[in-house]
């Protein structure tokens, strides 16, 4: 089963399931993007459209993306703003869904699942526009290093995704080579805040 099979199956239960990663993260952007406005948003890996309804409320325009027709079923059930627009498609292909530019562009617990972040982070710069953000926010590498990664429960078992180990300084990097400043960097730990940090956030702006 490759990752695209995996979350078409997820997403039966990808709601309805306890999920500390998933929740923390829909805080870590309300977080971020309190109090602020925009007029197009591209969000990437919508997934079943946690964090779309926020950014409808927040925004003119949401073009929400995400490369699993499962993940996309259940984002259609629940969200019908008609500021939302839903496209499939893989993201380490040409983003040929940006059609115009965007203010903000966010990428949600999916680079883990991504080899090469030069790409990412270069489709995003340029479908931001000058000043735009770019937020990113994925399991801290510190918790990869301990063996963390996106896994779900089935019939069979216990099944982990492909995932890939990013450094900070990757994510780091990656920015700087595509014209992205970081404005903010954030850790989120559990209510306890004991252990590792389970999330990393980023907040990088196109100069």
């Amino acid at each position: 089963m490759n990752n695209r099979e995996a979350y078409n199956r997820w997403s039966e239960t990808y709601d309805d399931v306890e999920n500390k990663t998933r929740d923390l993260e829909a805080i870590a952007l309300q977080a971020t993007i309190q109090n602020r406005l925009f007029g197009r948003v591209l969000e990437i890996g919508c997934g079943t459209g946690k964090n779309t309804k926020q950014l409808a409320k927040q925004s003119q325009d949401v073009v929400a993306v995400d490369f699993s027709d499962g993940m996309l079923k259940k984002a259609k059930q629940k969200i019908h703003a008609k500021n939302v627009r839903f496209v499939q498609a893989d993201i380490n292909q040409s983003w040929e869904f940006v059609t115009a530019s965007f203010d903000l562009v966010t990428c949600s617990l999916l680079l883990e699942h991504v080899e090469n972040l030069q790409h990412v982070f270069h489709q995003a710069a340029s479908a931001l526009q000058t000043g735009g953000l770019f937020y990113v926010c994925e399991l801290h590498p510190f918790k990869q290093y301990s063996g963390g990664k996106a896994r779900f429960e089935t019939n069979g078992g216990m099944f982990e995704l492909k995932c890939f180990t990013h450094h900070i300084s990757d994510f780091y990097n990656a920015a700087r080579a595509n014209g992205l400043v970081c404005d903010e960097l954030n850790e989120w730990f559990d209510e306890n805040q004991f252990g590792l940090p389970r999330l990393i956030s980023f907040l990088f702006r196109k100069d």
